[in-house]
């Protein structure tokens, strides 16, 4: 309860007076106190001008005393010491309306004298120290309620240390990771776990577990583990949000373990939505969530939170320049929901079902080289759903024979395999695609293929 307190010194000579008079109270709830006698005399003087004037004469022939009104109040309570002189009550309402507002010393002193006005500077404007307090309070909240249910991620592969001969398993990268049930199911980028011969994951509570890879999708660099001998209630699952309905500038939140600094925590907003990045399979990962969030390596696999605590995405990589590896205020998450289908279609069924061609495509620069733009088919396996359908590329007597471009889906251009994978990963097994494809020296053709399904199974 802080209170502002103003004092109007009638001094008189150093023996005959020993303490300033009365004053004005304000309170933070804007009541005020009773005045007391002083301040009734300068009610009074306030609303005779003859009687003030002749105050003004008389305390104008007194010598000032500076210790005789000086008085002590306690921290955060806002100190002024005045002397009302010819400008009565216009003085005393326009310091306390200086006070109220915030206004500090140096814009009192040309009018009043530096001498006359001591403001102390620590009055906070009103209702600002509440409100970051309350906010600061909310940002504590999300990782203390979060932090727990975020994990680290070791990755243990087979190799030999310090010129020994024996085989053992030596860690070559640690990364993050978060609960998501209560059954032990860890969730975290496939980039973190990819080639490991063994992964320990460490709780909160710094316990290790041994973990087993449930399954795993590569063109979304998602990963799902299960942890061996743990105890559900140990486990704090972690609150799933959607990312649907996210809009750029919001803020976000994000926790993981970067170079090796457990249980980090960073802050920022959503800086773009929409963005499309490669995975480690190649093929592109679209809709994901740009953030200035500090992600740096550790981060990855772990998730990133709106202001609710809830999860919106999980962090996967950054736009590095330099190629050093650090954080340039660009980093990238999958949205939670991509993830969730993700992770319900593992963890229920035990495979991943995608729509595909059945084709090979060249490397995008073979096309570039040749200043041409869509997907140079390679290869196209007997069976395959494209079989006798498009024309792969040969070698004849007289060189290389290129085989067909695919220009176009649906009427969708296709400059290059990216635009192939974002619109295959539109349709669904089944559905009938229609090509564009540029065959022989140019003519164009289009072509109706009916998807198959490529099916990944992962043993339970």
């Amino acid at each position: 309860k802080i209170e502002v307190k103003i004092f109007f010194a009638e001094q008189r000579s150093r023996a005959s007076r020993s303490g300033g008079g009365g004053g004005v109270a304000v309170r933070e709830n804007g009541t005020m106190q009773r005045p007391t006698a002083s301040a009734c005399r300068l009610a009074a003087a306030c609303s005779s001008g003859r009687r003030q004037r002749r105050r003004v004469r008389r305390d104008a022939t007194r010598q000032e005393d500076e210790n005789s009104s000086s008085w002590w109040t306690p921290p955060l309570e806002a100190k002024a010491k005045l002397r009302l002189g010819a400008k009565g009550s216009v003085a005393a309402l326009s310091i306390l309306l200086a006070l109220e507002s915030g206004i500090d010393h140096d814009l009192l002193a040309p009018v009043f004298g530096p001498d006359r006005v001591q403001v102390a500077s620590a009055l906070p404007a009103s209702g600002g120290a509440a409100s970051l307090m309350a906010e600061e309070d909310a940002v504590t909240t999300i990782f203390r309620e979060n932090t727990a249910s975020v994990v680290n991620i070791t990755n243990l592969q087979q190799g030999r240390m310090g010129g020994s001969l024996d085989i053992t398993e030596v860690p070559v990268g640690t990364g993050t990771g978060f609960v998501w049930d209560d059954k032990g199911h860890v969730i975290t980028n496939f980039h973190v776990i990819k080639g490991a011969s063994d992964v320990r994951v460490t709780l909160i509570d710094k316990n290790t577990y041994a973990a087993t890879v449930v399954g795993f999708d590569e063109d979304k660099d998602i990963a799902i583990l299960t942890l061996q001998g743990v105890n559900p209630r140990d486990l704090i699952p972690i609150r799933v949000g959607r990312s649907g309905g996210l809009l750029v500038g919001q803020t976000v939140f994000a926790i993981g373990n970067p170079f090796g600094l457990d249980h980090t925590m960073s802050s920022g907003i959503v800086s773009g939505l929409g963005r499309v990045i490669q995975s480690q399979s190649g093929r592109p990962i679209r809709g994901a969530i740009q953030t200035d969030a500090a992600i740096n390596p550790g981060n990855s696999g772990g998730p990133l939170l709106d202001r609710k605590g809830q999860l919106i995405g999980v962090n996967t990589a950054i736009l590095d320049p330099t190629g050093r590896g650090a954080n340039v205020g660009v980093g990238f998450a999958i949205p939670v929901d991509t993830v969730r289908g993700i992770v319900e279609q593992i963890i229920t069924y035990g495979k991943i079902v995608r729509p595909y061609l059945g084709i090979t495509l060249a490397p995008d620069q073979a096309l570039a080289q040749l200043g041409r733009k869509g997907v140079l088919v390679l290869d196209v396996p007997a069976n395959s759903p494209a079989s006798g359908r498009l024309q792969p590329t040969y070698r004849s007597l007289t060189g290389i024979v290129l085989g067909d471009v695919i220009v176009a889906v649906n009427g969708k251009p296709v400059e290059g395999s990216g635009d192939l994978y974002g619109c295959l990963d539109a349709l669904k097994v089944g559905d009938t695609v229609r090509l564009t494809v540029e065959r022989g020296k140019g003519s164009r053709e289009e072509v109706s293929i009916t998807l198959g399904g490529k099916t990944t199974t992962f043993e339970s």
